[in-house]
């Protein structure tokens, strides 16, 4: 996990805007951020591209964890609760998987454990390894 931990490091965006791998095993992941002003928009709540970027990271851990390089083909996602202050905390499971595409779920929840964005999401499976050098 530390290898792929260090892997996503490299990604500025996601170093930037503060989001931490918690958890990640094959099909699974788990990621946090802590609520700063930078986050919020001029309505002082989270920002959609945020939440959507924090649901993005768990779900691109969660199925790269298979060990091949895999990119999102399609994603929804569902703002049900405005977030402002704590940590938000955005779980992947995956729901399907097949040798070239795969499917998962990420809720992410605040302090409260209330859902605040619901992600769905579509991945292309490579043929190619993962490169976690």
């Amino acid at each position: 996990m530390e290898d792929f931990k260090n892997y996503f490091k490299k990604d500025m965006f996601i170093v930037n805007v503060g989001i931490e791998l918690l958890e990640i095993s094959p099909g699974y992941a788990k990621a946090k951020l802590e609520v700063e002003e930078k986050h919020l928009n001029a309505l002082k709540t989270v920002q959609g591209g945020v939440l959507f970027t924090l649901a993005d990271i768990a779900f691109a851990a969660a199925i790269n964890a298979h060990g091949n390089s895999a990119v999102l083909i399609n994603a929804n996602m569902s703002f049900v609760k405005a977030a402002t202050k704590g940590t938000l905390i955005a779980e992947a499971k995956e729901t399907s998987i097949n040798p070239k595409i795969a499917t998962y779920n990420v809720n992410i929840t605040d302090d409260e454990g209330d859902i605040v964005a619901i992600f769905q999401g579509m991945g292309y499976r490579k043929k190619t390894p993962n490169d976690f050098s």
